[in-house]
């Protein structure tokens, strides 16, 4: 997917941090292939992945915690339980039964199965919530 096949309000969601735009191309390719029924809305500060519901979200670094690295794409989702991987920057339940999962995704090799195998897991706990 090249940057013309992204929307430009995606596109400029990254323009303060051009040098994340790549991950963030990179995981929707993954995530376009993997469900193509899905939509994609890009607000102020991020893009929602969606099938009848949200269910995985991505943000440029508008914010850093401690051992974060300067450049990331946090990629969030919510599942029915809290996730043990120790991949999980954060994580919260915002209400019962639905935890929020925070990735902090530095490169594109980080991608991987287990990131997309969480995201999948969020993927069919939004289709029945």
């Amino acid at each position: 997917m090249e940057l013309n096949a992204i929307a430009m309000d995606e596109a400029m969601l990254f323009d303060r941090w051009p040098q994340v735009l790549p991950l963030y191309i990179a995981l929707r390719e993954k995530l376009t292939a993997a469900y193509p029924d899905m939509t994609v809305k890009a607000t102020k500060t991020q893009v929602s992945f969606r099938n009848r519901h949200v269910f995985a979200m991505a943000s440029p670094p508008w914010r850093r915690a401690k051992g974060w690295p300067e450049t990331y794409l946090l990629v969030s989702f919510g599942l029915a339980h809290r996730s043990d991987s120790p991949r999980v920057a954060q994580c919260a339940e915002p209400y019962p039964g639905r935890w929020t999962h925070h990735v902090v995704v530095a490169c594109v090799e980080e991608l991987d199965g287990e990131l997309m195998s969480l995201i999948d897991e969020a993927y069919h706990f939004a289709m029945v919530k």
